[in-house]
């Protein structure tokens, strides 16, 4: 077993433990991923980036930590596999952004 299955079963037993599942439809999965991503944001609001860069390490722990339960609770819940989605979309990503013309910029794939 590795350890994304691991950590996605502790996920369901801490959720089943407590009778959460009944909350944990995909609209709320996707509802509660997008407001913890918010709180992730609001850490770097008004920063300067070197500012942004010296955020305080255990409030973005606890931040990105609940983005990524909430992302490994609706992908466990719509049967997707974390390291195939996140592999078939490096190389969507690679062909859309080829090396020769990517690389050092930050336009968007169209614009390349």
């Amino acid at each position: 077993m590795n350890e994304i299955t691991k950590i996605i079963q502790e996920l369901i037993k801490f959720r089943d433990d407590r009778d959460w599942a009944q909350f944990h439809d995909s609209k709320n999965l996707a509802t509660a991923l997008s407001i913890e991503a918010a709180e992730l944001n609001e850490l770097f609001l008004w920063k300067t980036v070197e500012e942004s860069e010296k955020v305080n390490k255990a409030r973005l722990s606890e931040e990105l930590a609940d983005v990524l339960i909430y992302s490994l609770l609706l992908a466990h819940k719509r049967g997707l596999n974390i390291k195939d989605i996140i592999r078939d979309k490096v190389r969507a990503n690679a062909i859309k952004y080829p090396v020769d013309k990517a690389k050092g910029s930050m336009k968007k794939y169209n614009e390349l």
